[in-house]
């Protein structure tokens, strides 16, 4: 159960990721760009569902907070 999640967790902050990647490469803004991309990658090294949650929320809120 704990693969089907980390699968579904993936997609969703990859579609996320995929949006921010846009937003930063139509904006020319730098912060959107990185997240969206950091969004792509991180995934692939976390193997707790809780802390890939936990790192894909973080990432999504930073460029609210951030502003460059």
């Amino acid at each position: 159960m704990e693969d089907t999640s980390l699968i579904i967790w993936a997609v969703i902050f990859g579609g996320i990721g995929l949006g921010f990647f846009t937003y930063g490469k139509r904006q020319k803004a730098v912060v959107p760009l990185v997240v969206g991309i950091a969004l792509f990658i991180f995934p692939y090294f976390i193997s707790n569902v809780y802390l890939l949650v936990l790192t894909g929320s973080v990432l999504v809120a930073l460029p609210y907070f951030v502003r460059i």
